[in-house]
């Protein structure tokens, strides 16, 4: 062997040391996913009370903040929700009755905290911080109207809540209105009347905050298949604190609704082409009659001969919220085989080791570098995604598939706790490298609801 061949040679076995410590997962085996697991639980359980925020100043009372300095001190809409998915399976695992009757107040803090933000004309703020204005000091700065507001998870929280306490929904009765209220917004002035779809009004903190479908869209174009899944889940959920308050004839209505809301999904967002949910472009031009000050004898005017026979365009982008119509249980059991075998076990597209890419890399926009304002969805790894699509992998029976994604998710926040001490916001998703705001918790934890379900144990899941 040559000098120049024995220095490549050296240089090939560092550069695989320095890949096997930065640049890689650990393997998916039995022994490695069991290691990992501890590891979460022994981080998770001593770091859970850091998400408990008392009352005070807007926030009158206790809640669930997401952790890291980032969030320190805010309610925050769909975070404070699974966030809370998760804080019950901490307690169920390594909590006493005590415990889970301590944790209550923070729980249905976060829905009375937002309500308390509410009014007779629907609107919610987002997220409230400790110092914000009050309500009307909020709508003299915005235009409620055209603007977003909180996404609809607020019910589908009340309803987990109300399903952890047997049922008793007594707590909620008082505010109930104005979680009707919040919802009738929702329905009468954020829904395309042609579709009967949900549509964000602008692109601000939309959750999932530069998903291209709506991302730098004209205002009120997009019937985003997130919000929409969201919404279906939501309308459910109020029929279900309905009938809990004994409002037979209100659930009954709401039931309705989420009937109306699942036949326009399945005709508007369902693309038989690709397999997939999509979101919608309801930019289109409106159908006119020409203005007859301006007609000519003989003129040509466009558009007069044949109807537009079609509300919106479906948006080809393969974005990871279209596995939301199997969490929510909108797709049918033959569109859920052809999401699986198409799109999540494509590794060339949403399979990645760390588990979902929350944008293919085969869409043009695929970009991973950090970003916090808008915070990024056009790639990275985030645990939510991971979550959700694991819950809709189980509604349809796809357990080797979810029990993938499952240990991917251990191995990913294990190493995460090894390596840091704690987890951080989203991921690369080739090698799991972290990417953005050491000490970020929130939804993170749901790691420990899909360890559960790997162990053969119970697991919390959402409403």
């Amino acid at each position: 062997m040559n000098k120049t061949t024995l220095k490549l040679s050296i240089i090939a076995i560092v550069l695989m040391s320095w890949g096997d410590v930065l640049g890689q997962l650990p393997e998916r085996t039995s022994e490695n996913v069991d290691k990992y697991k501890k590891i979460c639980r022994q981080h998770i359980y001593k770091e859970m009370k850091g998400m408990y925020r008392e009352g005070g100043q807007a926030l009158k009372y206790p809640f669930l903040a997401p952790g890291s300095s980032q969030y320190l001190d805010m309610l925050w809409d769909w975070d404070s929700w699974l966030s809370n998915v998760a804080l019950r399976q901490i307690l169920l695992e390594n909590g006493e009755e005590a415990d889970r009757q301590e944790a209550l107040k923070y729980e249905q803090g976060c829905i009375l905290n937002a309500l308390s933000y509410g009014g007779m004309d629907g609107w919610i703020p987002i997220w409230i911080e400790r110092d914000a204005p009050s309500r009307p000091e909020m709508l003299s700065k915005i235009n409620p109207w055209k603007t977003n507001m909180h996404k609809p998870t607020i019910a589908q929280h009340a309803a987990f809540i109300v399903r952890n306490m047997d049922g008793d929904a007594e707590w909620l009765r008082d505010d109930f209105y104005t979680l009707q209220a919040f919802i009738s917004k929702y329905l009468n002035f954020h829904r395309h009347p042609t579709t009967g779809l949900m549509y964000w009004e602008d692109d601000h903190a939309i959750g999932v905050d530069n998903d291209p479908s709506t991302f730098y869209r004209p205002n009120g174009s997009s019937g985003s298949i997130f919000l929409n899944a969201l919404m279906y889940k939501e309308l459910l959920a109020m029929s279900y604190l309905a009938q809990q308050l004994k409002l037979e004839g209100i659930a009954q209505q709401y039931r309705e609704y989420a009937a109306d809301l699942l036949s326009d999904i399945r005709e508007h967002c369902w693309d038989p082409r690709d397999g997939f949910y999509y979101s919608v472009d309801l930019n289109l031009r409106p159908v006119e009659k020409p203005d007859i000050k301006s007609l000519q004898p003989g003129a040509l005017y466009f558009h007069v001969g044949q109807p537009r026979t079609y509300d919106c365009l479906i948006q080809r982008f393969s974005v990871w919220s279209g596995f939301l119509a199997m969490w929510a249980g909108i797709a049918t059991p033959e569109q859920a085989e052809q999401m699986v075998a198409r799109h999540y076990r494509d590794t060339t597209s949403f399979n990645a080791a760390a588990g979902i890419r929350t944008l293919s890399p085969l869409e043009k926009m695929y970009d991973l570098r950090a970003s916090g304002n808008p915070s990024s969805w056009q790639g990275p790894v985030w645990i939510n995604a991971n979550y959700l699509v694991f819950r809709g992998l189980l509604n349809y029976g796809y357990e080797k598939e979810a029990r993938e994604l499952a240990e991917k998710t251990v191995l990913l926040l294990g190493r995460d706790f090894e390596r840091f001490g704690a987890l951080h916001e989203y991921y690369l998703p080739d090698n799991g490298e972290p990417v953005l705001n050491k000490g970020f918790q929130n939804w993170n934890f749901l790691v420990l609801n899909m360890a559960a379900w790997l162990d053969g144990k119970t697991m919390i899941t959402e409403f």
